[in-house]
C-alpha cells in the first residue's frame, strides 16, 4: 500500500485546508494562477468547498 504524503492545508499561500490542496493538486493546479476564470467551477472536485473557494478567490483579487 502506497503512502500518499501529506501536502498540507496549504496552496499556493492560501490557507484552504488538506482536503482542498490535495483535491487542486490532482487536478492539476500548481497555483492560484492556473485555477480556471469561474472558480465556483471548483465546487465540483471532492474536498474543495465554498470556504475554500472564498479563500482563493481573495487570494486572486489581492495579487
Amino acid at each position: 500500500m502506497a503512502v500518499v504524503p501529506d501536502r498540507g492545508p496549504v496552496f499556493d499561500g492560501v490557507s484552504i485546508g488538506r482536503p482542498a490542496t490535495g483535491a487542486l493538486l490532482d487536478a492539476g493546479f500548481g497555483s492560484v494562477a492556473d485555477l480556471p476564470e469561474r472558480l465556483e467551477d471548483l465546487l465540483e472536485l471532492h474536498g474543495v468547498g465554498p470556504s475554500a473557494v472564498r479563500r482563493l478567490a481573495e487570494a486572486r483579487a489581492a495579487r
